[in-house]
């Protein structure tokens, strides 16, 4: 009893940081932290020295006389609120013979300077550390232009296999899970004595020991197990989308690349994502405050691909993705930015975007390089040109261009095109015929566009950025999942068929669906490996494994001019 009190007292869970230096070094550990809190006067700035730890100690808070949320409050209630907040910050700032690093407490990392974050750190450590079948969370970023983050958890420990993880296209952003075996002050050899730690990015949160002599100890190993040359096997997939170096000729080209594409707010090879470090503040920020030195600041209630490169629409070419990391993105909870709820990030870490050089392709996001390895590229190529090669099932019609009205809209859009399709013997017109119940609130749920003529659900659109395509996709994956798994909605659509199409029929069981994506691209163009948006390929690989899951064959069709 005495030695488990004794360990909860000389441990306690923190977050650690490493941090980045410029290669002339840092003279004084101040210059890690961001201005406004060494000149404010409700932090403190200290240096110390204790058994062998020298460092800069930085605390202090914001005090409000009235929290934000009392105004809402009474004008609910009708009663008077008047109630004080307090955001309490810690920082302690050390260097060792390997590196500089941080510990942060209640919300000092905000305290940071962001530019400083090592953003290796977190996966270095859960690669070569984690038990192996310890693994209890998994975020992943995936690279199709939606900025879309998927998370995978479990009550206990298993396998990284055992998540079912789509490994093409997707980017590890979070690792979370067990450790053993390894000299840390709250680990004892045997998997009875596993701690809990969760890496993401710069950061490890886990429990480190609280006297000086013993929390060096921690830190070592920590550095030992980031020194280890490769990661564990299991999880060496991890590295496969490799990071790219900052400085090189690889990644000299791709900026230059890429400077290029932000001239163009609408390329489909631009999106926005939000970075790992506003993950957890972005479901509930109220608005968005973006600012850049010398050119003003704007406040959105919605932060959009637009609003973001407006600060660099002016520059001129080789200079807008420099400026883009000058601009200051901060999330606040109230819709008047009073109170923060994110520290500064940089605008150039909320860009994602998918970057072709030549025969290489690199991939920005969060602020950082990835180079798409061979083998990954190979893959996915594969996958798709199968996919490409298959022979259609149904027949599409060309699709010419109509007459354009005085706003630029032209006449044969995808409703006229739906109803050519569906004069031919066989096919039937269901676009906009949407299947009503409750579960929609009142709406209604597309199946498809045209029902083929054996019980093909097409699904139509003209594609002229990757948005389309991503809706176009998820179409077809929504209107499978939910007719295999919504009686009133099976049997509404059946009675719909059974109305618009006589003879039709839908399998009793739907374990025959087709789904038929029906693409014009511009011009007519062909479908291949390079003329699909590069967001897009991910995304209908993504869709096609999930239908393949739920039994439904996939075709891709493209729509001639």
């Amino acid at each position: 009893m005495s030695s488990k009190r004794q360990r909860k007292h000389t441990t306690r869970k923190s977050t650690l940081h490493r941090l980045k230096v410029p290669r002339t070094g840092v003279a004084d550990l101040r210059d890690l932290v961001r201005d406004r809190y060494l000149e404010s006067p409700d932090h403190t700035v200290r240096d110390f020295a204790a058994q062998g730890i020298e460092g800069l100690l930085v605390a202090g808070g914001v005090p409000r006389e009235r929290a934000d949320w009392c105004t809402a409050v009474e004008a609910i209630t009708g009663l008077a609120v008047s109630e004080r907040s307090h955001s309490a910050a810690g920082l302690v700032l050390m260097r060792t013979e390997r590196g500089f690093y941080a510990l942060s407490y209640g919300v000092g990392h905000h305290m940071l300077d962001p530019s400083h974050r090592d953003d290796d750190f977190g996966l270095e450590f859960a690669t070569r550390s984690l038990d192996e079948d310890g693994v209890i969370k998994v975020r992943n970023q995936i690279m199709d232009g939606r900025g879309r983050i998927d998370e995978y958890s479990v009550a206990r420990g298993e396998r990284i296999d055992g998540f079912g993880l789509d490994r093409i296209g997707a980017i590890v952003r979070r690792l979370c899970g067990t450790v053993s075996g390894i000299p840390l002050t709250s680990v004892r050899d045997g998997k009875a004595h596993q701690v809990k730690v969760e890496c993401a990015a710069s950061t490890i949160k886990l429990p480190l020991a609280t006297r000086p002599e013993d929390f060096l100890g921690d830190l070592r190993a920590i550095e030992e197990i980031c020194a280890r040359p490769e990661p564990l096997p299991e999880l060496r997939f991890v590295d496969r989308v490799r990071t790219l170096a900052p400085s090189g000729r690889k990644a000299e080209e791709a900026k230059d690349a890429l400077d290029r594409l932000l001239a163009d707010p609408d390329s489909p090879r631009l999106a926005v994502s939000v970075p790992e470090s506003c993950l957890e503040a972005f479901g509930s920020a109220q608005a968005f405050r973006l600012t850049r030195p010398n050119h003003g600041r704007e406040e959105v209630t919605d932060l959009d691909l637009a609003a973001l490169l407006r600060f660099v629409g002016d520059e001129d070419e080789g200079d807008r993705l420099k400026a883009l990391g000058e601009v200051r993105v901060t999330l606040y909870a109230d819709d008047d930015c009073r109170t923060p709820a994110s520290s500064a990030t940089k605008g150039s870490e909320w860009l994602i975007a998918d970057v072709p050089v030549g025969a290489h392709r690199y991939f920005y996001g969060q602020g950082k390089w990835y180079e798409v390895g061979a083998e990954f590229l190979e893959t996915l190529q594969e996958e798709l040109r199968e996919l490409f090669a298959r022979k259609g099932t149904v027949t599409l019609p060309p699709w010419p261009k109509g007459v354009s009205d005085s706003k630029g809209r032209d006449s044969h859009d995808e409703a006229w095109y739906n109803e050519e399709v569906a004069k031919q013997p066989g096919y039937t017109l269901f676009d906009k015929k949407t299947v009503v119940t409750d579960r929609f609130n009142g709406g209604g749920l597309e199946i498809c566009d045209v029902l083929g003529p054996r019980g093909e659900l097409i699904c139509v659109k003209k594609a002229s950025q990757t948005a389309s395509l991503n809706h176009l996709f998820a179409q077809g994956v929504v209107a499978v999942e939910t007719l295999r798994t919504d009686l009133e909605v099976r049997e509404k659509f059946r009675t719909q068929v059974a109305a618009r199409a006589g003879g039709h029929m839908v399998p009793e069981d739907l374990g025959a669906l087709r789904v038929v994506f029906g693409i014009l691209l511009k011009d007519g163009r062909d479908i291949t490996v390079d003329s699909l948006f590069a967001f897009a390929q991910v995304s209908l690989l993504n869709a096609a494994r999930r239908l393949r899951a739920m039994h439904a064959e996939v075709e891709v069709i493209p729509i001639r001019r």
